[in-house]
């Protein structure tokens, strides 16, 4: 039996990889590296990694504050690099239609009430509430995943982020 060693990657350190195909051609799979998608990406751009259907895997590049968002729906953030804060409001009114797809920017934070902070570093899982407003803030550059269903801040960049042969 031979031993294996587990290999964490990160901002810093990461092999972008990649898929191995027997008998078919690469472009019938999609595969990228999260690290080598935030290593290239601009803060908090979110960009979708994977998807099924109108579901997406959003990778973001935490550095510094972010905007405002909230969502329609529930949405989930796993820090996979580095320190997040997640800064929770609750708003005085539902902001979006229920039937919303994907988070939005807002340009300000509405009225509401504070609902509290997520202190999140690698492999914290956090629930991004319905209605509610989250806020992210890394001192240092940090890699998130949002699973989220696909709106209009999703970024597709599949030719520039997935292996083709």
């Amino acid at each position: 039996m031979s031993d294996v060693k587990t290999i964490f990657g990160s901002l810093q350190s990461f092999h972008k990889g990649g898929v191995e195909v027997i008998d078919d051609d690469p472009r019938n799979y999609v595969f990228s590296n999260v690290f080598d998608v935030a290593a290239k990406a601009k803060a908090f751009e979110r960009i979708a990694v994977g998807k099924n259907f109108e579901y997406v895997v959003e990778c973001v590049r935490a550095e510094g504050t972010s905007p405002w968002y909230t969502c329609a729906h529930d949405e989930f953030a796993l820090v996979l690099d580095g320190k997040v804060e997640i800064r929770l409001f609750k708003p005085d009114r539902a902001l979006l239609a229920p039937d919303r797809s994907g988070a939005v920017a807002l340009t300000e934070r509405p009225a509401g009430r504070a609902m509290g902070r997520i202190l999140a570093g690698r492999g914290h899982l956090a629930l991004l509430p319905k209605n509610a407003l989250y806020q992210f803030h890394a001192e240092a550059p940090s890699v998130m995943t949002i699973q989220t269903i696909q709106g209009p801040l999703t970024i597709e960049r599949w030719a520039e982020i997935c292996q083709t042969a």
